[in-house]
């Protein structure tokens, strides 16, 4: 039986893509790492990787190997979202593998991820996928997320006064509608601006923000009903400007005129 190579595998939260959001400790297992993959979606893409770049210009010695892959895209042919995405991580997983086979002497292999590796990120599931091809030690580091980049921006507390605050997509806003039992809701992974299907939005309150952390960022606030159409156009103008975007809101239940 062949015995499996011993990999320390680092997943390492980077926050929004700030180098100052960067912790003491993810710039120390960034710095003792001796490869960093780092994936390239091509085009205009391209400035997230430049801003992964940017953080370990910031932090860590051009010594340390660096390794960019070509990130696979979902297969728009399977109809089934879970199946979808299960058919790209496998992907992914794949291309992690033959990145650290082609350097057999790296134990230690970091990845930068973005936010924080616990919220609405599935590199924690692609990782458990080389389980059966090497003897993983993992190391998990936390980051700042976008929602605390958000409620900093917006200088507000995520929740109300003694109130839920519930965690979501796009897609579960649009299928399941205001969830119950709570009068706040963050949402995350929303390309569709899904707080249009919302009934009643003189109801609601929206706190929007674009390349949160970055100095691209962008911030919208108001009664849904009157600045939807506003998120809505520069959500547009932003994502053909750069080529990309990456926006969070947060909605709640209008109690008060704000």
């Amino acid at each position: 039986m062949t015995k499996k190579r011993k990999i320390k595998l680092a997943l390492i939260g980077i926050g929004t893509g700030n180098p100052d959001h960067i912790t003491l400790e993810a710039i120390k297992v960034l710095q003792s790492s001796d490869l960093i993959l780092l994936p390239s979606k091509g085009g205009a893409k391209q400035e997230l990787l430049e801003a992964r770049t940017n953080i370990l210009d910031e932090h860590v010695s051009k010594g340390t190997e660096r390794l960019v892959f070509e990130m696979p895209s979902r297969d728009p042919n399977i109809q089934n979202y879970l199946t979808r995405v299960e058919q790209w991580h496998d992907r992914i997983s794949d291309i992690w593998k033959q990145a650290i086979d082609s350097r057999p002497k790296a134990q230690t292999v970091a990845l930068l991820v973005w936010g924080d590796p616990s919220l609405y990120d599935s590199s924690l599931r692609i990782m458990a996928r080389l389980e059966d091809s090497y003897k993983l030690q993992i190391h998990m580091v936390a980051g700042i997320t976008a929602i605390q980049g958000l409620t900093a921006a917006h200088k507000i507390p995520l929740n109300s006064l003694g109130g839920a605050v519930k965690i979501t997509t796009g897609r579960n806003l649009r299928d399941h509608g205001w969830p119950t039992k709570t009068d706040r809701i963050v949402v995350m992974l929303d390309g569709e601006n899904s707080f249009v299907t919302l009934p009643d939005k003189h109801r609601y309150e929206i706190y929007w923000s674009a390349y949160v952390g970055m100095q691209l960022e962008t911030h919208i606030r108001g009664k849904l009903s009157e600045v939807e159409n506003q998120i809505i156009y520069d959500r547009e103008r932003l994502r053909k400007k750069h080529g990309w975007i990456m926006d969070i809101y947060i909605l709640g239940i209008l109690k008060q005129p704000l």
